[in-house]
């Protein structure tokens, strides 16, 4: 089971970021450059830009079935 992600950790520069081990910057296990967290990267409100504009957007159209192609408008 994977660990819970911490979103305002407290000191995220001590930490490696990069799997769910969380290894110490002393003593990376899987990689030799540290993954920084993303409240590094983008700032205290990293978690608020997600994907919530994507939402708002209308389906897009449903897939066109072999043969019908280049059947007309009226004929739909």
């Amino acid at each position: 089971m994977n660990k819970k992600f911490p979103i305002h950790p407290a000191k995220p520069e001590r930490v490696c970021w990069g799997c769910d081990q969380y290894c110490s910057i002393d003593s990376m296990a899987c990689s030799n450059e540290r993954s920084p967290h993303p409240v590094e990267l983008f700032g205290e409100d990293w978690l608020a830009w997600g994907d919530n504009h994507q939402h708002d957007q209308k389906p897009a159209d449903p897939p066109i079935k072999p043969g019908n192609e280049f059947q007309n408008e009226t004929n739909k």
